[in-house]
């Protein structure tokens, strides 16, 4: 382990520990806001939808490589608006509603935090290639073999600290939230409110990490000087990559101009804007994929279209959304506590995963691994479906009470989580594997903005399942009265349609792929 490390993996550790808020996000949108499942899902395309444009966010860091500090400071001044607006939400309510409505204020904070993530993300992959050092401290170079394994080391050090961080925050919810189900609406509020200010650590963590690696940065270029190197020498040295790049308009200004007609349609709420932008989006990663595809010959380029199909089609599955979990609160009497054991659960046991399938994520093809996950999945979900309709309440009967609700989400989520982050790594190692040499930086990004497209086009499919199979929760206007009641009424058809789409889609990809000239790699 360097020093050097260190700033690239509190950037990681930030985005980790991003999950903070997430329990506790859940159920104050429950309890105190009068959105629609079908809207949330909504929400949640236009929250992943800057994933895809680390492309352009990519080259402006190649760009602007001395001052990509600056960047992080930026992403992390809109993590920090996100969160001083739930603050505001939680603790000054009226104040902030005299403004603008409380649903307005909430959207504002789910879309901002998700730009400076991805802003954070971007450069910290960046920092990655400077962490490790091409010169020890007395300037002799380090040797090739040597550096190929830091870095390997750094990339794998990566993972460890994003998924460390959300069995951080998991393990911190547990601890926070043990004592909700017993407190009072008053205190419940206070607590959820001491979360959000919490949260306000997570942007210092990224901006302590920057200014960390600039001050090694200033200590190396003085232990160079000191061995009686000249300034430029010394510059040369610690610049891992030379002079910036070229403008490429083509990326830069088409990055620019998407985000700007993003904008624009869900400022103006067109009509199908989501699927207008989505379109745009798959088109325009489509075209660079195209043109990037042509340096290959034709049967490596067999392999990476096959790949990439499999790969969408399997992380474009919709969900049921955030009726589920409305269910598991109102009907199951998940409280914020349980949940956050169960979170807990999950996180560790995903990290375990990484390193029980690590083999079989490496012996198998791409189209296998996700058949695989798509059968182990659905066979996972049935249990959830089973409680839908009374499961829990057979098992309880049957067991005295040992096998309830609870017994059966513990169980269902400590065989289900490992399997969290088998579908990423091979999709990472295949963007990695399938570059070529000359080309591996914009062939990584392409590849993974179309991979990130396929979570909006999930989010797209989750708004329509919950259009056409309506789920609410009880909603109450100021005066206490009910304005929307509760219907779960639909919730297990909602349930196994996404099921079947989660096994009929991937299987369909995975025969087109097999049947035609396409393969997986």
């Amino acid at each position: 382990m360097r020093w050097s490390y260190l700033p690239p993996l509190m950037v990681y550790v930030a985005a980790g520990v991003s999950g903070l808020t997430a329990i506790v996000g859940t159920f104050y949108v429950k309890e105190r806001l009068g959105l629609s499942a079908g809207f949330l899902a909504a929400l949640g395309f236009w929250a992943t939808l800057p994933w895809s444009l680390k492309m352009p966010l990519g080259h402006l860091v190649d760009l602007v490589w001395r001052w990509k500090a600056l960047l992080v400071f930026l992403g992390a001044g809109l993590i920090t608006a996100s969160i001083v607006i739930m603050i505001g939400l939680l603790g000054h309510t009226e104040a902030l509603r005299a403004i603008a409505p409380i649903e307005a204020w909430y959207v504002l904070s789910a879309l901002l935090a998700p730009i400076g993530y991805v802003v954070q993300d971007t450069v910290a992959d960046a920092m990655t290639v400077e962490a490790v050092p091409r010169y020890e401290a007395d300037g002799t170079p380090v040797n090739e073999a040597r550096r190929r394994s830091m870095h390997t080391t750094m990339q794998t050090l990566g993972r460890v600290a994003i998924i460390g961080g959300s069995v951080l925050v998991s393990f911190a919810n547990v601890v926070l939230l043990r004592d909700a189900p017993n407190l009072p609406p008053a205190q419940v509020g206070a607590l959820y409110l001491f979360v959000y200010e919490l949260a306000l650590v997570i942007p210092v963590v990224s901006v302590l990490g920057v200014m960390l690696g600039l001050w090694l940065r200033w200590r190396d270029a003085a232990r160079l000087r000191a061995a009686g190197y000249a300034p430029a020498e010394v510059d040369a040295m610690l610049n891992a990559v030379g002079e910036p790049p070229p403008v490429n308009w083509w990326i830069l200004g088409g990055g620019l101009a998407f985000a700007v007609v993003s904008v624009a349609v869900g400022l103006g709420d067109v009509p199908v804007g989501q699927e207008i932008i989505f379109a745009a989006s798959m088109a325009i990663v489509l075209f660079l994929m195209w043109r990037l595809t042509r340096e290959l010959d034709p049967e490596p380029r067999n392999v990476l279209v096959g790949t990439a199909l499999v790969i969408f089609v399997f992380r474009a599955v919709p969900g049921p959304g955030e009726g589920l979990t409305w269910w598991f609160i109102d009907g199951l009497g998940f409280d914020p506590s349980f949940i956050a054991r169960l979170s807990l659960i999950g996180s560790v046991l995903t990290l375990f995963g990484l390193f029980l399938f690590r083999r079989f994520m490496a012996e198998r093809s791409i189209a296998y691994i996700v058949g695989w996950l798509t059968i182990a999945g659905t066979l996972l979900s049935l249990p959830v479906l089973g409680m839908v309709h009374g499961l829990h309440e057979w098992t309880a009967a049957m067991t005295g009470g040992l096998v309830d609700a609870r017994t059966i989400a513990i169980v269902n989520t400590a065989l289900e989580s490992p399997l969290g982050q088998i579908s990423m790594v091979p999709m990472l190692a295949w963007i990695a594997n399938s570059a070529p040499d000359r080309l591996k930086a914009t062939f990584f990004a392409v590849m993974a903005s179309f991979t990130n497209l396929a979570l909006a086009a999930s989010q797209l499919g989750t708004k329509y399942l919950n259009e056409i199979f309506l789920v609410t929760r009880e909603v109450k206007d100021k005066a206490g009265r009910v304005s929307v009641p509760a219907d779960y009424s639909e919730l297990g058809v909602l349930i196994a349609a996404s099921l079947v789409l989660g096994v009929v889609l991937p299987f369909a990809a995975i025969a087109f792929v097999k049947a035609t000239r396409f393969r997986s790699a």
